[in-house]
């Protein structure tokens, strides 16, 4: 290479390094003087001055001028020999070489990839800037630095980001980032929690895609790139299932963004707040609720049947008062003898029906204790067998005999045989069978109570809602959705199960599952009511 090239590279380098620009245009060479001048001389005494290694090499790597403070070697033997070879004795150039991205991107780079040099000759290549002329890179001009500030910032960095990694894994909701191609990036403690996967099995095989069940990632990805949900990249409290590693779904609320670099999408990063909680507490309000709608409904009842039975209390008295006077002071007829029987025997029934009536709606304290089921279907069947609706279906009652007691409020107990029963005959619109079976399952200490009946039975798109609440088939004024939400709450509350199922010939069948009473010990109290 002609020594005035070479003058004109160095000088190039002093120019940069006084902080002329970050890109330098190479001049006409045939322009520069063939000598140096007094201004050249200046310009080398002080890159000798700056006491820094510096190495400028051409796109193929061969050394157009080298200088700096103890480079250990003779600039005019080198120039025109391969960096790599002369330096570090390689047989290619070295992996971690900063021109690489100078090339790529075209500005100075660091070299991430740095390694100290084995011998304090060797020039350490740590930054790099191109040297262009007219759109071309010519050249490119590599210095090293002062170690120990560059230490301090490697460490300032280190430092940085620890924290930053520390704060996202100790982050209360999920932090998962993921690359365009769906490889997770970053998966902190709350999401490795939640999903069920270890951090290092998630960012070693796990994709992205596999935490969203069918094709639940590209719906996210299309509402981040679209305009209609907020800004463009950004999605805001976007209600989603996922998919744990056990494979249970989890509702969750997702913040998510795209992340840019040059306008070009590189990755994503969600945030994922678990949504279970709130939503358990969510229902356990709605129960709440309906339960407090169901109290409401029966002391008005309570009140109402009250004041009815003290209405007819007094002329029932009366009746049977006077039909039992004229059976013992006159001489009757056997007609009018069996009469006034037939009389009595109404007057009692009338006297039962209203004593039934108040123990059903009798307000409690809801004290749990033993009853027996069979006694308790009984009486609800006592109140309802004899009203129009019932007087075409046919009942069958299968008792066990002998079946131990559990452990229930009678009130609320009446209240769910009463509403199946009353929901069963509206089904088969007052014509068909109704079965109510009761048995003991010894091995898992349940009483097991199934009320079926003949009707169409339950459509399968109905099926899993039936104890939601507010939830109902009937028309509208008809009904209001609480029945069978409020019989579920009762029997979870006594600790119990509930299902609901069609039956092969036909029908629907509920099945209800207690558990037996604890047997006393010695000394407990207590009784039946």
């Amino acid at each position: 290479m002609p020594k005035s090239a070479c003058n004109y590279l160095v000088c190039s380098v002093f120019f940069y390094i006084s902080g002329r620009g970050c890109f330098l245009e190479l001049s006409n060479p045939i322009a520069v003087k063939t000598t140096m001048d007094e201004q050249t001389k200046i310009m080398l005494r002080a890159l000798d001055a700056f006491n820094r290694k510096i190495l400028v090499v051409s796109p193929q790597f061969e050394i157009l001028a080298i200088r700096g403070h103890d480079t250990g070697v003779s600039g005019s033997d080198v120039i025109g020999s391969k960096c790599y070879k002369t330096l570090y004795k390689r047989q290619a150039a070295c992996i971690e070489c900063p021109t690489f991205k100078v090339s790529r991107l075209r500005q100075p780079a660091l070299s991430h990839g740095y390694h100290p040099p084995q011998k304090p000759n060797q020039i350490p290549c740590l930054y790099s800037y191109p040297l262009v002329s007219s759109g071309k890179i010519d050249g490119y001009v590599m210095m090293d630095f002062d170690f120990p500030a560059l230490d301090a910032l490697e460490e300032k960095l280190r430092r940085t980001n620890a924290f930053f990694s520390n704060l996202i894994l100790s982050a209360v909701d999920c932090v998962i980032a993921a690359d365009l191609s769906g490889k997770i990036l970053n998966f902190n403690n709350s999401a490795a929690e939640i999903f069920g996967y270890s951090v290092e099995e998630a960012l070693k095989d796990l994709n992205i895609r596999d935490l969203y069940p069918g094709d639940g990632a590209k719906e996210v990805m299309r509402k981040l790139r679209s305009d209609e949900y907020g800004a463009k990249g950004k999605l805001k409290r976007y209600h989603v299932d996922v998919k744990a590693k056990n494979g249970e779904l989890i509702p969750i609320s997702l913040y998510a963004s795209i992340i840019y670099e040059d306008g070009r999408e590189t990755a994503t990063i969600g945030f994922f707040h678990d949504l279970r909680e709130r939503l358990r507490i969510k229902a356990e309000l709605e129960k709440t609720q309906v339960q407090l709608l169901q109290a409401e409904k029966m002391a008005s009842l309570g009140k109402l049947a009250a004041g009815v039975a003290h209405q007819i209390n007094n002329p029932l008295g009366g009746i049977t008062l006077f039909a039992k006077l004229a059976l013992e002071e006159y001489e009757l007829e056997e007609g009018v003898r069996q009469d006034l029987q037939r009389i009595l025997k109404d007057a009692r029934r009338c006297r039962d029906t209203v004593k039934e009536l108040l123990e059903f709606t009798r307000q409690t304290r809801h004290h749990m204790r033993p009853h027996e089921v069979n006694q308790a279907i009984a009486r609800t069947l006592f109140l309802l067998e004899n009203q129009s609706l019932f007087q075409n279906i046919e009942i069958e009652k299968k008792f066990a005999a002998d079946l131990p007691p559990v452990n229930a409020d009678i009130q609320q107990l009446n209240h769910v045989f009463m509403n199946i029963i009353l929901n069963a005959a509206q089904a088969m619109d007052g014509k068909g069978k109704l079965t109510i079976t009761t048995d003991h399952d010894a091995a898992v200490g349940w009483v097991v109570v199934e009320i079926a009946d003949s009707g169409p039975g339950i459509a399968d798109a109905v099926m899993p809602c039936i104890f939601d609440p507010f939830y109902t088939t009937k028309e509208e004024g008809q009904g209001t959705g609480l029945g069978l939400s409020l019989v579920y709450g009762i029997i979870e509350n006594h600790g119990g199960r509930i299902h609901a199922r069609n039956q092969p010939a036909g029908g629907a069948a509920f099945v209800i599952e207690l558990p037996v009473a604890m047997r006393k010990t010695q000394g407990d109290q207590g009784g039946q009511d």
